[in-house]
């Protein structure tokens, strides 16, 4: 068998019993709101499952023999919907992959295809980041964004919980976040409550931040050479930090940034490898 042959063998579409699919324990999405879900269920119900659900089989010893289940790697919204619409079976596509090449295409395949919030997309970027050894360059052409993108919502998870929380339920936006992140780390609670009462727009945030930001950052300016701007990029996306290269008279510094302790002990493993 040719591989092509091999590989429409593994793609082909079959239908598949509802209640013999599973739920993903690796989905990035926390909250499927169930308007949505309706929304969702009243197109299926006119139209059927239009693209097919991601899954692996899953056989499991029984007294009477082999019992065989369906895991979702792609698709939650859609099998909920379908089960939601009342439907017997739903269109799948099974995956013959490892455990770990299935973790990765369900996470790529839902930040891809489900509308993720801020904090659930930095989640499973970070995922693909710690466990998967992939560069934010990587994560950024998988799933079609700027590498820049990545990390500046990879850093969101520099903040804390209550903030996270926060921009997870859409009571302050990513923007208010990224802007907190500018503000020294003894002002950012402050700023947060501020935030909060007062109903802050982005840009108010931007320009409060920008006030109370560390002090200590290196003099002179930034330099515009092109290679500069490279070593930045490369920097900033090995170490998921961000990094800028200054220059005053012909003395040059870098400046590599961190937001806690975690951050700091991540960016010392990788400098100390070297």
């Amino acid at each position: 068998m040719s591989v092509d042959q091999e590989k429409s063998k593994k793609e082909s579409i079959f239908n598949v019993e509802v209640d013999k699919i599973k739920p993903n324990p690796c989905q990035p999405r926390r909250d499927i709101p169930d308007v949505g879900l309706k929304e969702l269920a009243n197109s299926i119900t006119e139209f059927g499952v239009l693209q097919p659900l991601i899954v692996a089989k899953v056989e499991k010893p029984t007294a009477r023999g082999q019992q065989v289940e369906y895991e979702l790697i792609a698709g939650e919204r859609r099998w909920r919907a379908a089960k939601m619409a009342g439907l017997p079976h739903v269109p799948v596509i099974v995956k013959h992959s490892s455990a770990d090449e299935k973790l990765e295409i369900a996470l790529v395949e839902n930040i891809q295809r489900e509308d993720l919030n801020p904090i659930e997309a930095a989640l499973a970027f970070n995922q693909l980041y710690e466990e998967f050894g992939l560069t934010h360059k990587a994560i950024a052409e998988k799933i079609g964004k700027k590498r820049t993108t990545v990390s500046n919502t990879m850093r969101l998870l520099s903040l804390p919980k209550v903030m996270q929380n926060a921009i997870a339920s859409g009571q302050i936006s990513e923007g208010h976040g990224r802007a907190i992140l500018v503000a020294m780390p003894s002002a950012r609670m402050p700023l947060f409550r501020t935030i909060i009462k007062n109903g802050l727009s982005v840009s108010e945030t931007e320009r409060r931040a920008s006030k109370i930001a560390p002090v200590n950052r290196p003099k002179g300016r930034k330099v515009s050479n092109p290679f500069f701007r490279k070593i930045e990029n490369d920097l900033s996306d090995v170490l998921g930090c961000r990094v800028s290269i200054f220059q005053r008279g012909k003395i040059g510094r870098m400046n590599v940034e961190f937001a806690n302790e975690k951050e700091l002990d991540k960016l010392a493993k990788h400098l100390l490898k070297f």
